[in-house]
């Protein structure tokens, strides 16, 4: 008899409960699951099909098949996996915050998401402006009268530029142009001088940023003015960054700028045993994911494990570790 295949965010969305409907050996065994990631430029997207292949290549044992959808990003990631239509997410960890707790425009009317879980941290992604060399622009406030790439409503880029500008008092009025272009077009946007900067928060070293300036001459902007450092001073989920020079072309200098972390997240809805596969996959196979993108080669179990998760964990995934010890 051919087993009924079930399709969690369908489930979900459905408003069922996941964890009643199927014992751990029956989700296991007919479990398909749904990532939601970024741009296919940037970092989030490889991040998705790292963490998929590691899944999938072990399927015949449990069950579990793994597949990536490209998406806006981190806001947009956390309100569709609140709506049931995503398993699981990558997100920036200020997101994961202001989704949890319920701050933030963006998810204010709503209220705190209680059902989001952590899972765990990945790469540290900094807040990155890349200008054009030509638009004279050395640090944030040069962009003020520029045009500048804000990013798509949506995107964690956007959200974390509206939170600087706030800081400084800014608004879209203070740039010549405020385009909203997304991941994928703004390296282009920036090279065929229809911009002067964009913005990208983004794991290093990343395809985009390598497009713009492979294409054109183009230079890391420093982001680390007191304002920049009152807001590391003031939410613990930002920290200062040092963009190290060499990494890509014409930028030899590097920047100094402040980032968060990419963090990867799920809900209650997902079975436990769904999310314990799934991190062993990854933690039983360390040094594969390490290799299989750059911005993973820093990582370590420990931090994955303790650093950037302002959700409570995943009971799969605490299950995972502190069976292991790492816990």
């Amino acid at each position: 008899m051919q087993m009924k295949k079930v399709l969690l965010s369908a489930v979900t969305a459905a408003g069922l409960g996941l964890s009643t409907l199927l014992t751990p050996a029956v989700a296991s065994a007919e479990t398909f699951i749904k990532i939601g990631t970024g741009g296919v430029t940037g970092v989030y997207y490889p991040t998705g099909g790292a963490i998929c292949r590691l899944v999938n290549r072990d399927r015949a044992r449990h069950g579990i098949r793994c597949s990536v959808e490209a998406t806006g990003g981190s806001v947009y990631n956390l309100n569709t996996l609140r709506a049931g239509e995503l398993d699981m997410a990558v997100a920036q960890s200020d997101w994961q915050y202001h989704a949890y707790h319920g701050t933030s425009a963006e998810f204010e009317n709503q209220g705190p998401n209680p059902d989001l879980r952590a899972v765990f941290s990945l790469h540290p992604e900094p807040f990155t402006v890349l200008a054009r060399a030509d638009a004279n622009i050395r640090n944030f406030d040069d962009l003020k009268g520029k045009r500048v790439n804000v990013g798509n409503p949506g995107s964690g880029q956007r959200g974390t530029i509206e939170v600087l500008m706030n800081a400084k008092g800014w608004t879209m009025r203070d740039f010549s142009l405020a385009s909203e272009l997304g991941a994928v077009e703004q390296a282009s946007a920036l090279c065929d001088n229809r911009i002067d900067a964009m913005v990208y928060v983004v794991g290093h070293p990343s395809g985009a940023i390598q497009e713009a300036t492979t294409t054109c001459d183009s230079r890391l902007v420093n982001v680390n003015d007191d304002t920049v450092k009152a807001l590391v001073e003031e939410y613990s989920y930002y920290r200062m960054v040092d963009l190290p020079g060499g990494m890509y072309r014409g930028n030899d200098q590097g920047a100094e700028t402040f980032g968060v972390a990419a963090t990867f997240v799920s809900s209650t809805a997902v079975p436990e045993e769904v999310i314990y596969e799934l991190v062993k996959a990854v933690f039983d196979n360390f040094e594969t994911f390490q290799r299989l993108h750059p911005a993973f080669q820093a990582l370590t179990k420990e931090s994955m494990v303790k650093e950037a998760l302002s959700a409570p964990l995943h009971p799969g995934a605490e299950r995972y570790y502190r069976e292991t010890g790492l816990l």
